[in-house]
């Protein structure tokens, strides 16, 4: 039995740290949301696009969609970096668009939960046309909708949508998994 096994009581607070997938398609605020979550958690953050092989960044930015091929290794990097913040917890945006990549993560963090980012196409590709040197262009964006998989009834997460503010976000979330609370958050002992 680890020590992230161990049930202590905390008033009704975390019991071990959290480990956490901010999801969704491109463009659709996994780094803000993922940062700000990460830092209401009191836990380490990382962006899955960091992660990348230089040939997949480079696919990308050609209009070329990653195949499963490409993600997997990507996928397999991601799950050992949170296999390896156990202790500390972690929150890291990834576009996890399928259930196998989830699982591929789950791997690494068997407890992870997911918070899915979700919403109108339009907004999405606006946002994407509006970021100057991201390696991510428009013409994926279809690409990324006609493969997302929403989470299953047997995934721990929450959809939200993310056209609302980052902090009613981070709000909501805290307020669906209590327990990854810090001890004192007041989302936890907030009427619902």
């Amino acid at each position: 039995m680890s020590s992230t096994d161990i049930d202590i009581d905390t008033g009704g607070a975390r019991t071990r740290a959290p480990r956490v997938v901010v999801m969704g398609v491109t463009g659709c605020g996994k780094t803000t949301a993922g940062a700000a979550l990460a830092q209401r958690l009191r836990v380490p953050f990382a962006d899955a696009d960091d992660f990348h092989p230089e040939a997949n960044v480079h696919k990308m930015a050609a209009g070329i969609p990653l195949d499963d091929d490409d993600r997997s290794p990507w996928l397999f990097r991601l799950a050992t970096w949170l296999r390896d913040h156990e202790q500390t917890g972690a929150v890291i945006g990834c576009s996890a668009l399928k259930v196998k990549y989830r699982d591929i993560l789950r791997s690494g963090a068997p407890e992870l939960t997911f918070l899915h980012l979700h919403g109108d196409r339009e907004v999405v590709s606006s946002r994407v046309a509006g970021r100057p040197g991201h390696f991510m262009p428009v013409s994926l964006v279809d690409s990324q909708y006609a493969t997302l998989e929403p989470l299953q009834d047997d995934e721990a997460g929450i959809a939200i949508d993310f056209a609302l503010p980052v902090d009613v976000i981070v709000e909501d979330y805290v307020r669906a998994f209590p327990a990854q609370a810090v001890p004192g958050d007041p989302a936890v002992h907030a009427a619902p």
